[in-house]
């Protein structure tokens, strides 16, 4: 009797694969409110990560880490017209408190331009106090109609970077390094998802902003996913809250500024674009447990277990050791294959007489004799040559995965003429390449017919355009997240 996939396939429904690629993987679980989730240890994991890897990046560009209040005055977010009307129907809104009805309501922190301009308006006093470049890790509220965990919540954790600068064009190569050397650098390098860097259409930019910039990544089945973005937003907040300089002239300024941010939505974006029908594949410079020992059965092999680790561990690996001979071996190899640990090592009593143990690698090259390491990924190695080939094994592995993400990316993205043709591409889940001048404004609104988006604008070269008409600029289309 043939055994019942542990996952429903992702090419029978990928949306169902997902939910249950999140519930048994042990990463996340539904909040109590709607719109809300619950991040178990393994998934937050992830997510430390994915912290320690943005932030140290982010410090290296200058900013330094600060905290804004959750709570903003309703007042502070209509000063910038574009700005409330964008966020207007996600706008959670507190008007009770101590049991007793506010004098202002105030809205649960959707975004912090408004309330970072109100100090900056403080802080910024002459042309010494520039630039000024503030990051803070939060969570913020956008009250969310179609929620998906980690993809779109109500509630979900994120970095907002919020910066004052002295001119637009200091403002503008700020935004731009955040994007390509902060960002950018993060995905490839350690999520190993291809990302195309790009342009957001005046219909997509943020509100309030004069530019933003985009990362788009295309997932397993072919929809495009939002992975970041940054902002120039001109002088527009400046404005509003009067946030001003005096400068080496002796004449007051208005500052320039930037904001950008990354979410919790990266974790979604790992297991999509890098997830298979066994579950979770984990980058190996992202993943918190990069290889697993574990004790099939016996003392022995518990102690020998334990031993491996600890090498491992003073090796500058990131291990974990599953000493748990009392779970069914099996059990415990399908939860750390659902899990994506990039490499399992099994011990049992033939591998401690023989000196050796079992390497299984989650990532495989298709493209050897039967995967790099052998069928389904497992060789025999010895004991102490473990320290040695690890290394090489994850790095491999990190590679891999970069490399099947930009494949599935050019082999599913077509050259299109017409908003027809450029549809039917994202409808059977590609991206279409056509010529921005060919659809326009009006062909971009045709689109939202036909359930796809101008993801971003890009050069013909695959950089970023420097405006939204440039010659020769190219939109990318698809479905999206």
């Amino acid at each position: 009797m043939k055994k019942a996939p542990v996952l429903t396939p992702r090419a029978d429904d990928f949306p169902r694969w997902y939910q249950d690629l999140i519930n048994k993987a042990e990463l996340a679980d539904n909040g109590p409110v709607r719109g809300t989730m619950v991040i178990r240890p393994y998934g937050y994991g992830l997510w430390e990560r994915m912290q320690q890897e943005l932030d140290s990046r982010i410090k290296a560009a200058g900013a330094q880490n600060a905290y804004f209040p959750l709570f903003i005055p309703q007042s502070y977010l209509t000063r910038e017209a574009q700005h409330v009307e964008g966020f207007a129907p996600e706008l959670a809104v507190v008007t009770h408190g101590g049991g007793r009805e506010l004098e202002e309501p105030v809205v649960v922190r959707p975004t912090s331009e408004t309330i970072v301009n109100e100090y900056f308006s403080k802080w910024v006093q002459s042309y010494r106090d520039l630039p000024l470049l503030i990051n803070q890790w939060a969570n913020v509220v956008r009250w969310e109609m179609r929620p998906r965990v980690f993809l779109r919540t109500t509630e979900f954790l994120w970095q907002e970077g919020h910066t004052a600068h002295a001119s637009k064009a200091e403002a503008h190569d700020y935004a731009a390094h955040i994007h390509r050397n902060v960002y950018a650098d993060f995905m490839v390098d350690v999520l190993g998802i291809d990302v195309v860097p790009g342009r957001k259409t005046a219909a997509e930019r943020f509100a309030g902003a004069i530019n933003t910039l985009t990362l788009e990544a295309m997932m397993g089945d072919g929809k495009a996913l939002q992975m970041g973005t940054s902002h120039e937003l001109g002088t527009n907040f400046a404005k509003a809250f009067h946030t001003e300089y005096l400068s080496k002239d002796g004449t007051q300024e208005l500052v320039w500024q930037t904001s950008w941010g990354a979410t919790t939505r990266l974790v979604g974006g790992v297991i999509m674009s890098h997830g298979d029908d066994s579950g979770l594949r984990v980058p190996p410079r992202l993943a918190a447990v990069q290889a697993v020992v574990v004790a099939i059965k016996g003392d022995e092999a518990v102690t020998k277990a334990r031993e491996i680790g600890a090498r491992l561990e003073a090796a500058g690996i990131r291990v974990r050791v599953d000493d748990r001979t009392d779970v069914p071996f099996g059990r415990r190899a399908v939860d750390w294959e659902l899990k994506g640990v990039p490499v399992r090592i099994e011990i049992g009593p033939r591998d401690l007489a023989e000196g050796t143990v079992v390497l299984v690698r989650r990532v495989v090259d298709p493209h050897g004799p039967g995967g790099s390491g052998g069928p389904g990924g497992k060789e025999s190695v010895r004991v102490d040559e473990l320290a040695r080939l690890l290394p090489v094994v994850l790095e491999e592995a990190q590679n891999q995965l970069l490399r099947e993400s930009r494949e599935r990316r050019e082999s599913r993205t077509s050259e299109v003429r017409t908003v027809g043709e450029a549809a039917e591409v994202a409808a059977a889940g590609g991206w279409a390449r056509i010529p921005w001048a060919l659809l326009g404004p009006e062909g971009e609104a045709a689109l939202a017919g036909h359930s796809a988006s101008v993801r971003c604008l890009i050069a013909e070269d695959g950089s970023v355009p420097e405006s939204d008409d440039a010659p020769g600029n190219v939109a990318l289309v698809a479905r999206a997240y």
